[in-house]
């Protein structure tokens, strides 16, 4: 088929341009970079798999069944599967990257401002494939704490062909190109931000890589890795990364005030307009996930959604179609039990952020026979933004996480007092009250992970990280996942620690073209 359509293949077709053409200046590769490389970053994928293979969500009352394979633990890397589309996803960001760094190895600039913008965008690009590059092993390495253990495909350079068949290497070949891209980015960036002015340094822009972006994701990375003592460098670094940058300011983002003199009363209708009103919260927690104006509040990195653009993914339609209410068509409900531990918390305001206030309970929910769709929990974690109700910007790099990667680095030294200190900085900034909070007391390691994984399911929840950290802490933790008997319509099971399903298999399209690719253990 191939052969017999070469003609049309080879054909150029008018305003084509290869990477001769399009990386040909700085101002192409600029361009590229934000075209091409940012353009098709994407992470809602993880994010979604994540919550809908766990204990986060519920089917919802809008649902025509979608992903109920998936919740079942069904999992299939077939066309159009969400391990088929987080391994094409990243590998074709990759893959920009590469003809981007080809194109970039042939220009040399002219002059400081040249030089300075050329090394910021290979800077960019190179810290860009790292992250893509720990998104792949994430997902798709049985063992990341294992250097020997099986990796993904290593592709660093442009391929002379378009049907290059790889074997995947072990996890080390891919760790040693992570920390090439890592440490390039970091020393760049370092020499950059020592002569720019606040306004221009690395970190002025949560929408751009910058040096927090490379220290968080290495930081992620060497948790993983079980590189501990790297991962304490790499998250203090971005907790001390503040001074003197205009437009970074990694606070955490307090839940203080909860009310106004306008909206005393907490629940009432004028509170929830006041409280809830996209984009224009009076509460700056909540406005970190409404995405008021240009506020960053503890954000590192995030992914860009413009209201009326088309670009990336609409993460809240794939949680609720039409709007984040009990109207809005909600396809997944909040899973029940992670319901009743945010609605449990005291003086707290994720209880609030995270539910929309339409939301209606069922208080006979574990009653036999009742319909587990009348129990309306719905996700708002993605409320849309001023012009659109189900885009909102994604929030890949937080800095509270940050501070439970300090606090699992310290669980795992031994210091449950320091692990119990990170989580209590992150309670006090949620506080509702804005009071300190009592410090949690760890008897032993089992307790401290135990507790580190309870608070990050309440933290991160719907961001992406439930199913890597049940992969990683379960064990530890000594529990498993945690699904409400109600949270499907049959009967619900729970994935049991150390299943294969915790690792994704290599897509089958992968499989089927590339005769050198061993697929995961189970699939």
């Amino acid at each position: 088929m191939v052969n017999s359509c070469s003609d049309a293949i080879d054909a150029v077709q008018p305003g084509q341009l290869d990477d001769s053409q399009a990386v040909a200046s700085i101002d192409g590769m600029q361009s590229f970079l934000i075209g091409s490389v940012y353009g098709t970053l994407e992470t809602a994928n993880e994010v979604y798999l994540s919550s809908v293979i766990t204990d986060e969500v519920k089917p919802g009352d809008g649902s025509g069944g979608q992903e109920f394979q998936l919740h079942r633990f069904i999992v299939s890397g077939g066309v159009g599967t969400y391990p088929e589309l987080i391994w094409q996803s990243h590998y074709r960001t990759i893959n920009r990257i590469n003809r981007l760094l080809d194109g970039a190895s042939k220009i040399t600039p002219n002059g400081a401002v040249e030089t300075t913008n050329y090394n910021k965008i290979v800077a960019q690009a190179r810290a860009i494939r790292a992250f893509c590059y720990l998104e792949l092993e994430t997902y798709f390495s049985t063992n990341m704490a294992d250097e020997n253990a099986l990796g993904v495909i290593l592709s660093d350079k442009v391929d002379e062909g378009n049907f290059v068949q790889r074997p995947r290497v072990s996890n080390k070949d891919i760790y040693t190109l992570i920390n090439s891209d890592l440490q390039f980015a970091r020393t760049t960036f370092a020499q950059l931000d020592a002569s720019a002015s606040a306004a221009a340094k690395s970190d002025a822009n949560k929408y751009y890589v910058g040096k927090s972006f490379v220290n968080a994701v290495s930081a992620r990375f060497n948790l993983y890795r079980g590189n501990f003592a790297q991962a304490k460098i790499d998250a203090q670094a971005v907790l001390d990364a503040t001074t003197g940058v205009s437009g970074a300011s990694f606070a955490l983002t307090a839940g203080t005030p909860i009310t106004t003199t306008a909206a005393p009363t907490i629940g009432n209708s004028t509170w929830n307009s006041a409280f809830y009103s996209t984009s224009n919260s009076f509460n700056p927690y909540r406005n970190l996930w409404d995405d008021k104006d240009a506020f960053r509040g503890e954000v590192i990195f995030s992914l860009g959604r413009q209201a009326t653009g088309a670009n990336g993914i609409a993460l809240g339609s794939r949680y609720n179609l039409n709007n984040s209410s009990v109207t809005g068509t909600p396809w997944w409900f909040v899973g029940r039990n992670l319901y009743n531990i945010l609605t449990g918390l005291q003086n707290d305001v994720r209880r609030y952020a995270f539910i929309d206030p339409s939301s209606t309970p069922n208080p006979n929910y574990l009653n036999p026979g009742v319909n587990t769709r009348l129990d309306k929990l719905i996700v708002d974690k993605y409320p849309g933004k001023t012009g659109s109700n189900t885009r909102n910007d994604i929030k890949s790099l937080r800095l509270s996480e940050m501070y439970f990667i300090l606090s699992e680095v310290a669980a795992n030294a031994g210091d449950f007092t320091g692990a119990a200190n990170y989580i209590k900085a992150i309670r006090d900034a949620r506080n509702t009250q804005g009071t300190a909070t009592t410090a949690p007391v760890y008897a032993d390691a089992a307790a401290a992970f135990k507790g580190i994984l309870n608070e990050r399911r309440i933290e991160l929840s719907f961001e992406g990280h439930r199913y890597i950290d049940l992969k990683r802490l379960a064990v530890k933790a000594g529990v498993s996942m945690d699904r409400n008997p109600t949270d499907d319509i049959v009967d619900v099971s729970n994935l049991t620690n150390g299943d294969y399903r915790y690792t994704l298999p290599i897509p089958s399209s992968e499989v089927a073209g590339n005769a050198s690719v061993q697929q995961n253990p189970g699939y």
